[in-house]
């Protein structure tokens, strides 16, 4: 053996290796087993508590551009507008991705609706009351002429609730890290109503009562599973946060 070939013969071993290495730390995306397929039309309720679907209303949809792109976003996505007897009216929309890498990230609405002419008038951190504990969320305010429409709305990346912006992107790099592309959801609900307040706790209703219908594995999906272990039931997991939160 001479030695170009010898050199030869080891510059290809370590390219060899540094391919196979490279490959095996890219981060995948999670593929869900057989057991853990789900369809959100059949996840959420049509009908719980004083809430029921009202067909007539539909919730904001975006332009043929917007839409092209969330395809390549999400796998599904589900929009319903629930009306209850006092004939007030929440919009509801959850977009699954089961990819959440830098290139197919969650569109979140403050670009949605910006992007649909709205002007974003308010647009602050909260916290949502469930009886599994308190939910991170956004609260917008999105307006386009006479239409004002506070909006709540939270994501979960792989099994974890977060917060949008430096928080969403650490939960990313955590499970980069990992070796694993994690998913997301997105739920969004809204009511087109000028007292942002009342239309938050009407949100706020709405959800809690949404959440003690769906099985636990289901409200996982929602909530992640540090507030709703899969397998805890709903009673459990109350006595563990303590009383349900009053609404105001």
């Amino acid at each position: 053996m001479n030695r170009r070939f010898a050199i030869s013969l080891v510059l290809g071993v370590a390219m060899a290796g540094t391919s196979a290495l490279t490959g095996a730390l890219t981060p995948k995306p999670r593929v869900l087993e057989a057991h853990e397929q789900f369809s959100l039309e059949e996840m959420i309720p049509q009908r719980f508590g004083e809430w029921v679907i009202d067909p007539s209303v539909v919730p904001l949809t975006p332009d043929p551009e917007q839409q092209s792109v969330l395809e390549k976003i999400y796998d599904q996505t589900l929009s319903r507008t629930y009306v209850n007897r006092e004939g007030q009216r929440v919009m509801l929309s959850i977009a699954y991705g089961g990819d959440q890498s830098k290139a197919l990230q969650l569109h979140l609405p403050e670009v949605c609706y910006v992007a649909q002419g709205f002007q974003m008038v308010k647009a602050d951190d909260g916290a949502l009351p469930t009886r599994f504990g308190e939910l991170p969320v956004k609260r917008l305010v999105a307006r386009l002429n006479e239409r004002n429409e506070p909006i709540t709305y939270w994501i979960t990346i792989g099994e974890h609730a977060t917060k949008t912006g430096i928080q969403q992107k650490l939960r990313r790099l955590a499970y980069g890290l990992s070796g694993e592309i994690p998913d997301g959801m997105l739920v969004r609900v809204s009511t087109i109503q000028r007292n942002d307040q009342q239309a938050y706790q009407v949100q706020d209703r709405f959800v809690t009562d949404m959440l003690a219908m769906m099985a636990p594995r289901d409200r996982t999906r929602l909530l992640g599973a540090e507030l709703a272990p899969p397998d805890a039931p709903a009673e459990e997991a109350a006595q563990a946060q303590g009383p349900a939160p009053k609404q105001g």
